[in-house]
């Protein structure tokens, strides 16, 4: 029993390509671009990071260690090179409460639970739901983001000392300006070099200005220092005060009952989000990711990141976009990306500090820019209207809530769309049978499902059609378990009027299905095939319905 159940969870796990470079080419050029791809991506963590850690109410090195760890492991074994994870505003928002009610180290158990529950969904192969996401959430998932990004870069216009209050206004031009000059030099780099990514060129270009010049404009100092040491094991779970004078969390069931909950809704919001930007970098590199990977490599990294004191994380589209723009492709980005930050805690601190917001900011909104689905307006012209109003939908929803709840809106509406209008496409061409003399055919058409229970049985007039009718669904499909009440109500009413109601053409999903439920009285496996025209006759009663 156990051998046969680990034979089946092998099978279940395909060896994952964990290649450094791939289908890429192993040239001085190549990591010379991967490496300073990294930096730049590393450059644009350190804020991001911080800011996350804020919003979830932990310290700022909770935040950075949590960007390191994340990334580095999903840079190693992720299933899309060039993808590039950390912390992510759309946790941060959800461990806020648990913060605030419970402590620190009740969020450290809970993101060990998280990556827990999210490599189950890798090993089980779940992640290639994502597939159910139609274009038009995408759309509007790629839209909120790039807007979401944008709102969050506001808040680096804001006093340090007071975040209620807008920069002083000389204060306020000057940071307009660099932002702008930022922009200005991304754009026009590309243009004169390829040898240097042009975000990290913006950033080198305004930083160095700002610094020989002397010029007063908020830097990542005046978020928060930002020096550290190497992260440590910490076991969140026991008795006692853990990190930063808090409880550590008792290993019990209230305290699961406590943690499940959030790390339920963090693992779905993580692989959303991973799920979606893995496809997003997929459709700009021209190559597929693989899903299940994605997922364990996720979950990997947060059950270690739980243990090393880090706030969990999953893949930030805005940084990705990054690594891709600067001609990212590798995983040596990612690795390096992680690198080059953890180097920043420990050992380059005091120069980082020193790098303006605005260079930052600049970066961010050219990715905003870059990011946002533009054609999305001229599409929503040519598309159904309702394909239209799911982009504008998930849009809206991704800002004024979060990712997961967006995607999982614009799916379910799509999906009752799409059942409305298979609902209507049900109908049926009558005429009288050529084997059966006297008899009457139904040729139905369209799948009969739950949508279009209804309309199937008013097809039928039962009162003025002969003693013999035969439904063929030779075009149909019979799908759900309404479909199986809808035969068996139709076959009910013939059969109160002393008529005979038989099946035909039933494919080999149909007819087993309406074998399993008991409704066919003649087992054959002749008509799936389309060798013989086999009529089944219907038993009523074994749903009891009307």
């Amino acid at each position: 029993m156990r051998r046969a159940a680990m034979a089946l969870l092998a099978k279940q796990i395909s060896p994952p390509n964990l290649s450094i470079m791939q289908d890429e080419g192993f040239t001085v050029a190549r990591v010379r671009t991967e490496l300073l791809s990294g930096l730049t991506v590393a450059l644009a963590l350190v804020p991001e990071a911080v800011a996350f850690a804020f919003v979830a109410g932990v310290h700022p090195l909770v935040g950075l260690y949590a960007a390191f760890m994340v990334g580095l492991i999903t840079a190693v074994f992720g299933g899309r090179p060039g993808m590039i994870s950390g912390a992510t505003g759309a946790l941060a928002v959800v461990m806020v409460a648990l913060v605030a009610d419970h402590g620190v180290e009740y969020l450290f158990a809970t993101v060990v639970l998280m990556g827990i529950l999210q490599i189950i969904a890798g090993v089980m192969h779940w992640g290639k739901f994502i597939r159910l996401v139609p274009h038009p959430v995408m759309l509007g998932f790629v839209n909120g983001l790039a807007i979401v990004i944008f709102l969050a870069q506001l808040t680096q216009f804001k006093d340090p000392d007071n975040t209620e209050a807008w920069l002083a206004n000389s204060q306020l031009v000057m940071m307009l300006g660099l932002v702008g000059l930022t922009m200005l030099i991304i754009w026009g780099v590309p243009k004169l070099t390829s040898v240097i990514p042009a975000p990290l060129a913006g950033i080198g270009i305004v930083a160095g200005l700002v610094i020989a010049v002397g010029i007063d404009v908020p830097t990542v100092g005046d978020m928060a220092s930002i020096k550290g040491g190497f992260p440590s094991f910490h076991n969140p779970f026991g008795t006692g005060e853990g990190l930063f004078g808090t409880a550590l969390a008792p290993f019990t069931l209230e305290t699961l009952w406590i943690i499940l909950p959030y790390a339920v809704i963090l693992a779905a919001i993580g692989l959303i989000e991973s799920l979606l930007t893995l496809n997003l970098v997929g459709e700009i590199t021209g190559k597929r990711g693989g899903a299940s990977q994605e997922c364990i490599a996720q979950g990997a990294s947060n059950v270690v990141t739980g243990f090393f004191g880090g706030m969990g994380g999953c893949a930030m589209i805005g940084q990705s976009m990054i690594n891709v723009k600067s001609g990212g492709r590798t995983r040596i980005a990612g690795i390096a990306a992680a690198l080059f930050l953890l180097a920043f805690i420990v050992v380059a601190s005091p120069l980082i500090e020193q790098i303006p917001l605005a260079a930052l900011v600049g970066v961010m909104f050219m990715v905003v820019i870059g990011t946002f689905a533009w054609n999305s307006f001229k599409v929503m012209t040519k598309v159904p209207l309702m394909d239209a109003f799911v982009i504008v939908l998930v849009t809206v929803v991704t800002v004024m809530t979060d990712l997961a709840i967006a995607v999982v809106v614009g799916v379910i509406v799509s999906a009752l769309a799409y059942a409305w209008n298979n609902a209507r496409r049900i109908h049926a061409y009558t005429r009288e049978s050529e084997s059966d003399k006297g008899a009457k055919v139904y040729e139905i058409e369209g799948p009969l499902f739950f949508g279009s229970t209804d309309g199937f049985i008013e097809l039928f007039d039962v009162t003025g059609d002969p003693d013999h009718v035969i439904v063929d669904f030779a075009r149909s499909r019979v799908v759900d378990q309404s479909a199986l009440q809808a035969v068996e109500t139709i076959a009910g009413k013939y059969e109160a009027e002393g008529k005979t109601l038989v099946l035909r053409h039933l494919s080999r999903d149909c007819h087993q299905l309406l074998t399993k439920a008991g409704h066919l009285m003649v087992d054959s496996d002749d008509d799936p095939e389309y060798e013989v025209a086999a009529d089944y006759s219907v038993k009523t009663g074994i749903l009891g319905g009307h």
